[in-house]
């Protein structure tokens, strides 16, 4: 096996925020790697030092282009850090703490509850075991609880949630504000 790099505490952490950011390695830049996986297999090739000459013979310049967009990112993060202060931080910690529960906690009660009155029945809020399991309620027809996980429209446009297992129904919704204040919701089984 081939060395891992060493690199300075929290590094790994940041350089892997930056490439989610800056997409540095998605396929567009580095390849389908599972493809590629296969492709260098059917060539023969077994060991990493194979691997890593196939590679970079099929792909001269992306690692290059991999890192240079993974820095550019890190240079942007260095700027924001610059700027940044403990009050910004107060108001983040508000912001997701106050604001973003509430209003997350509301909808989803009444995303929940709607979904319940149409369905004919009724419905609960997740128990804390559920919510470990990524359910946010329970839906309840005839004595059968029927486990839900509300998710925004853009969710399945994320390829992070693709590996998640989940049992039961994943109930979509979209959200837009009409004139001030009402907000419509479309709530639909997958």
């Amino acid at each position: 096996m081939p060395p891992k790099p060493e690199l300075p505490k929290y590094a790994s952490q940041l350089i892997n925020l930056a490439n989610i950011f800056s997409q540095g390695t998605r396929p567009k830049v580095v390849g389908q790697m599972s493809e590629l996986i296969k492709e260098f297999r059917k060539s023969g090739g077994r060991t990493f030092e194979d691997w890593k000459k196939w590679y970079l013979q099929k792909y001269p310049n992306t690692i290059d282009e991999a890192t240079e967009k993974i820095w550019n990112m890190i240079n942007n993060f260095k700027e924001t850090l610059e700027q940044l202060e403990r009050d910004d931080v107060r108001k983040w910690v508000e912001d997701l703490v106050l604001i973003k529960t509430y209003e997350g906690l509301m909808l989803q009660d009444a995303i929940l509850k709607k979904v319940a009155e149409e369905l004919g029945g009724n419905y609960r809020p997740a128990t804390i075991e559920e919510e470990s399991k990524g359910i946010d309620g329970v839906i309840i027809i005839d004595d059968k609880e029927i486990p839900v996980s509300i998710k925004s429209k853009t969710y399945i446009m994320q390829e992070k949630h693709l590996s998640e297992e989940f049992r039961g129904y994943l109930l979509f919704m979209k959200r837009r504000k009409i004139k001030l204040l009402l907000i419509t919701l479309s709530c639909y089984f997958v």
